[in-house]
């Protein structure tokens, strides 16, 4: 498959806030990875300290997706997953600026690869779910030197910083395609073609989507991947990269999908989705995005959870 089309941008000149941040991740990548990852911790609690809105969001979802749990647990949730984000913030900086043989001398166990082998061995392509869990970057990056990858991406809110996003992932060798009709239409062909395709499918979609539960509460979800697994009839596996603690690495996990992530209902796939998207978060609950408003897209008449 050409690559004609990706990728926009990621030769392109860096400029404004762009080039600011690339120097600054310059500099970062100087550091070890347990350093990095020092940082985050720090950053993480400053955040907390001065009461940023991330913490606060952080401990709603928490406090809506683990009502069962302890008051102190959900708090621990909370400020876990505050630490992690800000983790992932700053080992841009490895995974960006380091050769990908070093990014990928830090991964120290692998769990499930053949299940990437069996699939791709049907010649129908490889459907990916990657959500928004562990270091996902780092997944990515592994994937793609094992086979063709191609994922969608949403361009970022200030246009300057897309060179710099494309950059950044495009060294992995994976071919990223804007999120427009004909960004989908050449994920249908790649997956004919016999290639690989990842979606990060946990973010509310801005368009077209359905209301469907995320640990018990609607959230507004993709219809794209139960088309794109309906349409082709490519095999599905899940996969998450476990960030290890004291900067040691990473640890990942890859699954074969059993929901019926390709029903015919798309309300049903995406429900189904997004069970297999639980049972990851569950291994490592700390490690998943909660710093992200998940819930905002309400449908008519509810409340805005995190006003």
């Amino acid at each position: 498959m050409s690559q004609h089309g990706g990728n926009p941008g990621a030769d392109a000149p860096l400029k404004g806030r762009a080039r600011v941040i690339n120097a600054i991740l310059g500099l970062f990548s100087l550091l070890p990875l347990r350093a990095l990852h020092a940082l985050g911790d720090a950053t993480a609690w400053l955040s907390m300290r001065f009461n940023r809105p991330e913490a606060h969001i952080a401990q709603v979802n928490a406090n809506l997706c683990f009502s069962d749990w302890p008051q102190a647990r959900r708090q621990w949730l909370a400020r876990a997953a505050m630490r992690e984000n800000a983790k992932g913030l700053f080992e841009l900086a490895a995974v960006w600026r380091w050769s990908p043989e070093r990014v990928l001398g830090k991964v120290q166990m692998i769990e499930g690869a053949e299940v990437i082998d069996e699939a791709m061995a049907e010649g129908k392509g490889m459907l990916v779910i990657a959500p928004h869990h562990g270091a996902w970057e780092v997944l990515q990056m592994w994937l793609a030197r094992r086979v063709p990858l191609h994922a969608l991406y949403r361009p970022p809110r200030w246009s300057e910083l897309e060179a710099l996003l494309n950059r950044g992932r495009s060294r992995s060798g994976a071919t990223f395609w804007p999120a427009k009709p004909a960004g989908i239409r050449a994920l249908f062909k790649v997956l004919k073609a016999g290639e690989a395709v990842g979606v990060l499918p946990d973010q509310s979609p801005p368009g077209e989507g359905v209301f469907v539960p995320f640990f018990g509460h609607p959230a507004k979800t993709m219809t794209l991947f139960g088309k794109l697994a309906k349409r082709t009839g490519a095999p599905v596996i899940i996969g998450w990269a476990e960030r290890l603690p004291q900067g040691q690495g990473y640890r990942l996990h890859w699954h074969r999908v059993t929901e019926a992530v390709d029903h015919n209902d798309p309300e049903q796939a995406a429900a189904a989705m997004n069970r297999e998207i639980e049972r990851v978060v569950l291994e490592r609950p700390e490690q998943y995005q909660w710093t992200y408003r998940r819930f905002l897209r309400r449908e008519t008449g509810e409340a805005n959870p995190y006003g």
